[in-house]
């Protein structure tokens, strides 16, 4: 099967940009991605964050597949621990109605966001379902309506598509992975804020040994990773500049990941815990294409994964355009 290609956008304020300059690099993005020929391009959530434009990953792939013809667009991903999954599917289901085969719903198990925006979302929130049971829900919402002895039989999440949004399970840990391969969905591991390879192996390794086959499905495994691709080495390294991940472990055994220790300490203030915070420099694959190219083969080859997503943090737009340009380049002219 030949290696497929995606892009994951944040949206991202970088200093002296607005947020409506931040969209607006993400619909040409959208637009580069397609024209380049890639697979998919994402969006993300993330709330209470004033570096970060992506709010509502719905609305943004509406806007997304309006000003696009052929490419699939996706949530990577909608944080479903916050939602009702019958809201969720109409969303999606509008979504797929208006382009038909195009809709990927990537579901996210991060909170997306700090405690108190945590708190915001499910205000008044009177059931906590766990996240296997909503995407249970979610499923038959997404297809048609639930059975006679469900609470709600009967219930459907209109208008019901012809071809329905395609659930994607995101994650960073082997929990995730169990759960992709329970519920049969195509999983994607985000390297770019885990960067731990061991996790990342035992993640996919269990994901294709407890893969649930009984829906027709194969396992379809995604790895979500950082990348700066450019004519130099040396302009490489100094785009990827000094980005840390840092790992917070609260003192409940929480664990989420942020961009620094000033995040961690406002998270920790929030969560209203003590918490002790591990410090990485942040794994990207960097270096000219060919350079990242052969990175790139061998990631695929140590993880057995069907397709790579991209996330390339630059803030010189044009220099990240000209990432994605020169990673098209580099497997045009090397077929894998």
């Amino acid at each position: 099967m030949a290696l497929k290609f995606g892009i994951l956008d944040q949206s991202i304020v970088f200093p002296g940009q607005t947020p409506a300059e931040a969209l607006g690099n993400t619909i040409k993005l959208a637009q580069l991605a397609e024209s380049l020929g890639f697979e998919r391009f994402w969006v993300s959530e993330h709330h209470d964050s004033p570096q970060m434009a992506g709010a509502s990953p719905e609305v943004l792939i509406s806007h997304l597949l309006a000003r696009t013809e052929k490419i699939r667009i996706g949530s990577g991903g909608v944080m479903l621990q916050h939602y009702s999954p019958y809201k969720v599917a109409e969303n999606f289901n509008v979504l797929a109605s208006l382009a038909p085969g195009r809709v990927d719903l990537g579901i996210g198990r991060a909170p997306g966001g700090l405690p108190r925006s945590t708190k915001a979302l499910q205000k008044g929130l009177t059931e906590h379902d766990s996240l296997a049971d909503k995407l249970v829900e979610l499923e038959h919402l997404l297809h048609g309506s639930f059975g006679e002895d469900h609470p709600l039989a009967g219930l459907q999440a209109n208008p019901l598509p012809v071809q329905p949004a395609d659930i994607y399970l995101l994650g960073t840990s082997v929990s995730s992975a169990q759960l992709a391969a329970e519920r049969g969905y195509p999983y994607a591991f985000a390297l770019f804020i885990n960067n731990d390879p061991e996790a990342a192996r035992v993640a996919f390794e269990t994901y294709r040994e407890h893969f649930n086959r009984a829906k027709g499905a194969e396992p379809r495994a995604i790895l979500a990773l950082s990348v700066i691709a450019a004519d130099t080495e040396e302009e490489a390294n100094e785009l990827a500049g000094h980005f840390k991940s840092v790992r917070v472990t609260l003192a409940s055994g929480k664990t989420v990941n942020v961009g620094s220790l000033e995040q961690a300490e406002e998270f920790a203030k929030q969560a209203g815990e003590t918490y002790t915070a591990e410090v990485r420099d942040a794994d990207i694959t960097r270096g000219t294409k060919d350079a990242v190219r052969k990175r790139l083969l061998e990631l695929r080859e140590l993880y057995d994964v069907d397709e790579l997503i991209f996330t390339t943090i630059v803030p010189d737009f044009e220099k990240r355009v000209r990432s994605f340009e020169l990673l098209k380049e580099a497997f045009e002219e090397q077929p894998a």
